[in-house]
C-alpha cells in the first residue's frame, strides 16, 4: 500500500538524520525538520520509511 502522508510531530531535536538519510525528501528548518513541499511519496517511498525508522525520536508519522 503507497503513502498517504508524512508528517512530522512536535518533538523533532533537528539531528538531521531524516535528511541525511532522504534529502530528496526532508530539509531541516529553524524549529524542526520538515518534508520537502510538492515531493512525490511514491517516488521515494523506501527512503521515507527508512528516516522514519531511523529518527532517534520517533517524530515521522508515515501513513499508508
Amino acid at each position: 500500500m503507497p503513502l498517504s502522508s508524512v508528517r512530522i510531530v512536535p518533538g523533532c531535536t533537528l539531528c538531521g538524520i531524516c535528511e541525511q538519510i532522504c534529502p530528496e525528501g526532508f530539509e531541516m528548518g529553524a524549529e524542526s525538520a520538515a518534508l520537502r513541499p510538492g515531493i512525490d511519496l511514491s517516488q521515494y517511498e523506501e527512503k521515507i520509511i527508512e528516516a522514519s525508522d531511523g529518527c532517534p525520536v520517533q517524530v515521522i508519522e508515515v501513513n499508508r
